[in-house]
């Protein structure tokens, strides 16, 4: 039976990353996981903390009424409560309960925002490299996704975004801690989109909507903080999850959060509540709703993150490379030495090392590796980086 066309086409531009990962697969089983490099999915590779299991648990075994039963579409009312609570702690602003979406995971959260604010049509900014599903969640709502580029050094180029709003513009996406690159925009550059998002909102006589993609946002380093979307600007919404910072990704639970001072606040907060429940997703799983509730403040431990991404970056400068470390999140977005990052992905791959190119991202040129893996796996690729490395150069 054939597929439908769009979908067949999407295929081939997803199928980077989960190649890799199969790739991955098939090697393990041929030479052993011990002999294999792989770091082409951002799986984090840390246990959750021990708060989520002894919470976990207790709510297991705890005679509960109805707690495998539906709720509210936007989720428990205490666990939204719960999560305004951190939010308007971490977002320095006041916001309540009905301002939260509990969701499935941040990439539900992504989808039911585009179905909630976009019409056939519009489009949404999104700048350069991002995560490859960006583009399909935008077309999911009918949307158009307008890449932009980014600086050289991936912070925000105001100049491109300017040129890129028109009156189709509906929305600007911006993923901060970001993945692929780990760059954090600092509160100049938020505050800047922030005004110009309102200058030209002004000139077109629309609000212009800023969405924030945030599930690494507490994975920083060396005294970096993602600062706050939602300060900086009224019309703007979160969406996140706990699939990094408690290492769920597996779980599926994460939330929207809507600025209290956006437009239309009750519209979109009615819109956002119908499309968790349109979409299929229904509801956010409910027992990991109750387990979150309770966890407020618990997180990983970040500084074995920062110490993976030190092992790597100092291992793959020993050998050679032009290193710049990350802010945030578990990924090195690294230049290749040629143009065709696809070509050099493959050499590594052909020593068992087993990156993503950055074409996947709308980022030629370049490599992402993953470095939410064992030590081991780092040591014992970075001399293999390096062969690669002196056959291209």
């Amino acid at each position: 039976m054939a597929i439908a066309k769009k979908i067949d086409g999407f295929i081939s531009q997803s199928s980077f990353i989960r190649r890799m990962f199969e790739e991955g697969v098939r090697l393990k089983k041929r030479y052993g996981a011990e002999n294999v490099f792989d770091f082409s999915l951002g799986n984090p590779n840390l246990d959750p903390p021990a708060a989520f299991r002894e919470r976990l648990r207790e709510l297991v075994t705890a005679e509960i009424p109805g707690k495998h039963m539906y709720m509210p579409n936007a989720g428990y009312p205490e666990t939204r409560a719960a999560v305004a609570s951190a939010v308007s702690s971490a977002q320095d602003m006041t916001l309540a309960a009905d301002q939260i979406v509990m969701t499935c995971g941040a990439g539900g959260a992504l989808n039911v925002i585009y179905k909630t604010l976009l019409d056939p049509g519009d489009e949404v900014i999104i700048p350069a490299p991002f995560f490859v599903e960006y583009r399909f969640y935008v077309d999911n709502a009918g949307g158009v996704a307008r890449v932009v580029p980014t600086r050289n050094d991936f912070s925000l180029d105001l100049d491109a975004i300017r040129g890129a709003i028109s009156n189709k513009t509906k929305a600007v996406l911006i993923n901060s801690p970001n993945n692929p690159t780990g760059k954090v925009y600092d509160r100049d550059s938020i505050a800047a989109l922030a005004a110009l998002l309102t200058e030209q909102g002004r000139a077109l006589g629309r609000v212009i909507t800023l969405i924030s993609d945030e599930p690494y946002t507490e994975i920083v380093y060396d005294g970096v903080k993602a600062p706050s979307v939602l300060k900086a600007y009224p019309h703007s919404i979160i969406a996140t999850s706990y699939s990094k910072s408690l290492s769920l990704p597996g779980e599926r639970i994460g939330y929207i959060a809507v600025n209290p001072e956006i437009d239309a606040l009750g519209a979109v907060m009615d819109g956002l509540t119908l499309c968790n429940r349109i979409l299929g997703f229904v509801n956010a799983p409910a027992l990991m709703q109750r387990v979150i509730a309770g966890l407020g403040g618990v997180k990983v431990d970040v500084e074995i993150y920062r110490k993976k991404r030190d092992l790597l970056c100092d291992g793959l400068a020993s050998v050679g490379y032009r290193v710049r470390k990350p802010d945030g999140a578990f990924y090195l977005f690294l230049p290749t030495p040629i143009p065709d990052d696809v070509r050099f992905a493959g050499a590594l791959q052909e020593r068992r090392i087993l990156t993503v190119p950055g074409s996947g991202f709308d980022g030629p040129g370049h490599i992402r590796i993953a470095y939410c893996v064992d030590d081991a796996t780092i040591l014992g690729a970075i001399e293999g980086f390096g062969e690669v490395l002196r056959e291209f150069t």
